[in-house]
């Protein structure tokens, strides 16, 4: 559940992702919030238009029909890959369709059920993007077009922090509906995980910044067991981020005994992406282990790191004792 962006919040994050904006006419004021509610939202809905042309497609998707008023959507994502904004707040894009549906996008859930009822208001609740497109799986979808599609659903997503399972096709939502036509939904939700793992392209700094976190304040560690381990703080980095850091302890303990030490990604509701456990050794009296790490982290997740202690003796009971510990290295936000 999601306060919509604002206006200007949604231009940023597009410009951020890498997309060419063009804000069309007073789409800023373009809705049909005066028919219904608009928001909480919870997702991205993708659409083909069934016209060809951009000119003739933004203006039907911004004045709409005498069936059904504009906006027709927020976005119209032309064949260049440009992104014609025409709607800021409700759009005649999505209609009704299932709440089972929903509820799996709310959730993030891997799979959506079948969409077979339509009993919910879409309109109020998903952004919606048109793609100019015949939608008759033979118009051609060029490879800019779908980076767009990619790009834009990602950057809604970024701005909300949610995952690329908050996009969803007009096709998955409403029964009957076949768009978007000519790509699946399921290699779209891969492009836009992806992008998400790391950093806008807009906002890519080729400079890197300098991680330095120090401490040494001896801590007990208990054999058995994982521990998240602060250095100076216990997030170490947060925000869209790629990262290649080094953790460095030096620990107290006797010889034959190993510690285990692995970064992880806790995400906004409490679940996490753990990393491959990195294994030392302690050569009795003080060790000096490290343990690196190289991924990315999304928008809403932090950067932690743990560690775990088993002394070479089964029923040795007694806890080593970290002396130092230092977090070093690189940051591209």
């Amino acid at each position: 559940m999601a306060t919509p962006l604002s206006a200007d919040r949604l231009v940023a994050a597009l410009r951020a992702e890498g997309l060419k904006v063009v804000e069309y006419r007073s789409w800023r004021t373009n809705n049909r919030n005066s028919k219904g509610a608009w928001g909480p939202v919870h997702g991205v809905m993708i659409h083909h238009t069934v016209t060809e042309g951009t000119d003739a497609s933004v203006r039907l998707c911004y004045e709409g029909h005498s069936s059904l008023p504009g906006p027709l959507c927020h976005g119209v994502i032309a064949k260049d890959g440009t992104v014609y904004l025409v709607g800021n707040g409700r759009a005649n894009h999505a209609g009704l369709g299932d709440d089972d549906v929903l509820r799996a996008v709310i959730n993030e859930a891997a799979t959506l059920p079948a969409d077979n009822e339509a009993n919910t208001d879409g309109n109020a609740r998903f952004y919606g993007f048109e793609c100019v497109n015949l939608g008759d799986g033979r118009d051609p979808w060029p490879a800019a077009q779908l980076e767009a599609i990619e790009k834009a659903s990602a950057a809604v997503c970024r701005a909300h922090g949610w995952s690329e399972r908050s996009v969803i096709g007009h096709l998955e939502w409403q029964p009957g509906k076949v768009d978007p036509k000519g790509f699946t939904m399921s290699s779209m939700r891969t492009r836009i995980g992806d992008r998400l793992d790391g950093p806008p392209d807009a906002e890519e700094d080729p400079v890197p910044k300098t991680i330095g976190l120090y401490d040494a304040d001896n801590r007990k560690l208990a054999p058995g067991g994982w521990t998240t381990l602060p250095v100076e703080r216990t997030t170490l980095l947060t925000g869209a981020t790629v990262y290649d850091v080094l953790v460095q302890l030096t620990l107290t303990a006797p010889a034959g005994g190993t510690v285990q030490g692995r970064f992880f990604h806790l995400r906004a509701d409490g679940s996490r992406w753990t990393g491959g456990i990195v294994e030392r050794g302690t050569s009795g009296g003080k060790s000096f282990l490290d343990f690196p790490g190289k991924g990315s982290i999304r928008a809403a997740e932090k950067l932690q790191f743990e560690v775990a202690y088993f002394p070479a003796a089964p029923d040795d009971t007694a806890a080593a004792v970290i002396d130092t510990r230092r977090a070093r290295g690189l940051y591209w936000a």
